[in-house]
């Protein structure tokens, strides 16, 4: 399994703060066996739920210069028309909006290939992922892909009440390509893709996909 390298120092950190406690009570506590066996089973499974999380998947697929693919790992909780006020300037729009659990991948993909035409990051608050003000409240990043055959595709990345940073790897003008990386949110979250009312939506509510290979709609 391969690790993500946002994951490094963190796993760094936790595994030898857990070493190092045991280690403690084993030499300040002698005799305490069921102490010690205690201690050691939660620091291990805390480190390997943090490393779990952490993990990322080789999925490095080209799906198509028109097919739009799924950014995140996780479960499509809306899909809807909105008005997009900070890119489109109220223009409407199809959204569709991926949970990520603290149990799923954490790694976003870019959904289409193309350039960066805009990249902005907010502060903001962290609500529920699933709370509708989330995607203008919370913390969050948007990416606008601009396809080169006169379409765009707005992803969104947003910070949950869990999630307390959103690292992201692109610039304004970069030419990207699609699934590969775009940046990773820390435990728990949401990215929401915006798309033009033609798009055909290929994807249900509640259906579970995973980044990288469900394709979310075509262009």
């Amino acid at each position: 399994m391969k690790i993500h390298k946002e994951g490094y120092r963190l796993l760094s950190f936790w595994g030898s703060t857990i070493l190092v406690a045991v280690l403690a009570l084993v030499y300040g506590f002698p005799g305490q066996t069921l102490m010690h066996v205690a201690v050691g089973a939660v620091g291990t499974c805390l480190f390997l739920l943090i490393l779990q999380f952490f993990r990322s998947p080789v999925r490095q697929m080209a799906l198509g210069e028109r097919k739009v693919v799924c950014p995140a790992d996780g479960k499509v909780v809306a899909i809807e028309e909105v008005e997009e006020h900070e890119y489109f300037n109220g223009e409407r729009r199809i959204q569709v909006s991926i949970f990520m659990s603290p149990l799923n991948v954490h790694l976003n993909r870019y959904p289409i290939s193309g350039r960066v035409s805009y990249a902005k990051y907010h502060p903001g608050k962290f609500l529920v992922a699933w709370h509708p003000k989330s995607s203008t409240e919370n913390e969050r990043n948007t990416v606008v892909i601009d396809t080169g055959f006169g379409m765009e595709v707005l992803v969104r990345q947003i910070a949950g009440f869990v999630a307390r940073r959103i690292i992201w790897y692109c610039e304004p003008e970069e030419d990207v390509t699609q699934c590969s990386e775009l940046g990773f949110i820390k435990f728990g979250s949401r990215v929401d893709l915006l798309l033009p009312l033609t798009a055909d939506i290929l994807v249900e509510l509640e259906q579970k996909v995973r980044g990288g290979v469900t394709v979310i709609a075509e262009l």
